[in-house]
């Protein structure tokens, strides 16, 4: 089984643009009506899959910590913790769903994942009163995924956090913190976590990387509208805060240059203190009375090309 955003570029490059052709005139992007984007339409490219080719967990299922043997230590996950439920999403899953539409306590929330920008983000499943589900629309822009919600069929921009066509544009999405950590990491804070479990009613090999090799390479496989300067490796792992209209990026190369667990920062007036584990390479933003902040933390060319007026948190030593 090929990785869904690979399968052009698997093709050979004639066959690809055969197949890139066929599928723009038989249902231009993936049938959504994009007439209306706050983005140039020429930019919203299709990623191969169709719509909902990648499929969304809707009902997810979940095991004890005890149940959940296929988990190793090293493996990445994205927990979340909501009325002191916490819950583990590995990546090994999310690679092949992109996104699980989940609640806890009655509060409805979607987990998504891009593996082509390493971003992971939990949105409040609820605009204007109005609770959404979303499905993953098989478009990119700037390399990151277009969810879709199912009420209105608008599309969405992942690191945007908002819609970018359809009834819902201009709306945004309230991102909830979530942490990104080994499996042993998370496991030792929450050992009454659930665990996002493989009978997920698919048939899919969770133990394999479909873009195993993508996270070291320089490479991009979409184009990108403002490339990153290479002050960083491409995939270099950054949080990205934003306050109000800023945005700031902190890179856990300049974090770890520091050689302690906090580092104290002020970005827009804000007070901010970043926490670093080095051997669970997590990292987390909290504000100055202590709470966690949602920020978006994936690759530092995604973050640079939806935010090329970043400011860059360098360490005095750099």
């Amino acid at each position: 089984m090929t990785t869904p955003y690979k399968t052009l570029f698997r093709l050979g490059l004639a066959a690809a643009l055969i197949s890139v052709v066929y599928v723009a005139m038989a249902q231009p992007n993936n049938g959504f009506d994009v007439s209306n984007s706050l983005i140039d339409p020429a930019k919203i490219v299709a990623g191969g899959p169709a719509k909902d080719g990648i499929p969304a967990l809707d009902n997810p299922r979940f095991v004890s910590a005890d149940q959940a043997v296929f988990m190793q230590p090293n493996d990445r996950i994205l927990g979340i913790e909501i009325d002191g439920v916490s819950k583990a999403y590995p990546i090994g899953i999310l690679n092949w769903h992109e996104i699980v539409n989940d609640e806890i306590n009655g509060k409805h929330f979607a987990v998504t994942y891009c593996p082509l920008c390493g971003t992971g983000v939990t949105f409040a499943a609820e605009v204007d009163g109005k609770q959404l589900d979303f499905g993953v629309s098989g478009l990119l822009y700037n390399s990151d995924v277009l969810l879709y919600d199912r009420q209105s069929d608008s599309l969405w921009s992942q690191i945007k956090s908002q819609a970018i066509s359809g009834e819902m544009r201009g709306k945004k999405l309230s991102r909830l913190p979530i942490t990104h950590t080994s499996w042993r990491d998370w496991l030792q804070q929450h050992p009454q976590t659930q665990v996002l479990s493989e009978d997920t009613g698919h048939s899919r090999d969770y133990s394999r990387n479909p873009y195993a090799g993508y996270e070291q390479t320089r490479a991009l496989y979409f184009q990108v509208s403002h490339k990153a300067p290479a002050y960083y490796h491409p995939k270099e792992r950054v949080l990205g805060l934003q306050v109000g209209d800023a945005f700031k990026a902190y890179p856990f190369s300049e974090i770890d240059k520091a050689g302690k667990t906090r580092i104290n920062d002020v970005f827009a007036g804000e007070r901010f203190s970043i926490h670093w584990d080095r051997n669970n390479q997590r990292a987390e933003i909290l504000d100055a009375a202590g709470k966690p902040v949602p920020v978006i933390e994936g690759f530092w060319f995604a973050w640079f090309t939806f935010h090329p007026e970043t400011e860059i948190y360098r360490h005095p030593q750099s």
